[in-house]
């Protein structure tokens, strides 16, 4: 087998509050020799996420924390180019944890095939992936809206929150979303049709909550946590779904943060949060992929990919624009190395 040199990005060091150079560590290998029942996957896009943050921390959550020294953890999705295993064959395009590194061998474990006929490679990382599959699992598992409900997002014009107000929206639901800034707020209107915006850059939360959810909040769905989560809470309705996805006011503070103050609304109106992983839902992702792929083959389902790209190399730099609020749509790097 011909040696092939892989680039990798190593989680160097824990970071305390936002991840800094020095956490990072880049090298250059050669990948391995396959062992029987392996493959080797050429990766071609790297998902950014946050929830790569808390992967870098030293503790469990639904995953362990990714060990010093070790390939940070990442989705992507590439090509199978070498097979010791009978159910991958050279050319098989492929998503799976491949890491941020441009090769990755395994046994196959986890990896899934897919059908580029369907969607082009970006868009499994996207709606037919962990930006889609999430907002479905969350919204209509968790939160269990029905039509006629008012449905708050945070993170709106994110890659997660806009798809969760387009499917809020198929399903008879006004649909509110709270982001950061005109473009964006002018972006869920009038690209995704959400039916109003708070943009939390120009207007106070509070106010904002009071002017779109005049008749209280039926389903919230957050991606931010902290104040948001307050401030909505103190809007429920009488039996509200609080679907807790994601908290990226909190990744990166040095201090323990204090509970949401306003949770006692949770008994008064009888509601419920709750939180979820995608991967709970599994068996069903085959279900909700025929249905996200239907509903953006037909339009009702619109996305926008802000993609980096160069090496693994800009990673660092390329993950810190999540916490900026700098990213305008599903984050990803394109790997051209």
């Amino acid at each position: 087998m011909t040696t092939i040199s892989n680039r990798q990005v190593l989680l160097a060091a824990r970071p305390v509050g936002l991840p800094k150079d020095s956490d990072w560590k880049i090298t250059e290998t050669n990948t391995p020799e396959l062992k029987t029942g392996e493959i080797l996957v050429k990766n071609k896009f790297i998902s950014v996420d946050p929830a790569m943050r808390g992967w870098m921390n030293d503790r469990a959550t639904y995953v362990p924390p990714i060990p010093l020294d070790s390939v940070m953890r990442a989705l992507t999705v590439g090509e199978v180019v070498q097979t010791g295993n009978p159910s991958f064959s050279e050319g098989d395009e492929v998503a799976g944890l491949g890491g941020v590194q441009n090769f990755c061998a395994s046994d196959g474990k986890g990896w899934e095939k897919i059908d580029t006929s369907i969607s082009p490679l970006p868009m499994w990382l996207d709606t037919l992936g962990i930006a889609g599959l999430t907002a479905y699992c969350g919204l209509l598992e968790i939160g269990q809206p029905k039509a006629g409900d008012t449905v708050l997002i945070s993170g709106a014009a994110g890659s997660v929150g806009s798809h969760v107000g387009q499917i809020a929206r198929i399903k008879g639901c006004k649909v509110v979303g709270i982001a950061g800034g005109a473009e964006k707020c002018r972006y869920i209107i009038d690209k995704l049709h959400f039916d109003d915006a708070i943009d939390y850059k120009t207007e106070q939360l509070r106010d904002g909550l009071k002017r779109t959810c005049s008749n209280g909040i039926d389903v919230f769905f957050d991606n931010v946590g902290g104040d948001t989560l307050n401030l909505a809470l103190g809007r429920i309705n009488v039996g509200a779904r609080i679907v807790i996805c994601g908290a990226i006011s909190q990744y990166n503070v040095t201090e323990v943060p204090t509970g949401p103050a306003a949770y006692i609304n949770l008994l008064g109106r009888r509601s419920r949060m709750e939180g979820f992983i995608y991967f709970d839902f599994k068996e069903k992702w085959p279900a909700m992929q025929k249905d996200l792929a239907s509903w953006h083959s037909s339009g009702q389902i619109q996305t926008q990919h802000d993609i980096a790209q160069g090496s693994v190399d800009i990673f660092p730099n390329t993950l810190l624009r999540l916490f900026r609020g700098e990213n305008f749509g599903k984050l990803m790097i394109e790997l051209r190395q």
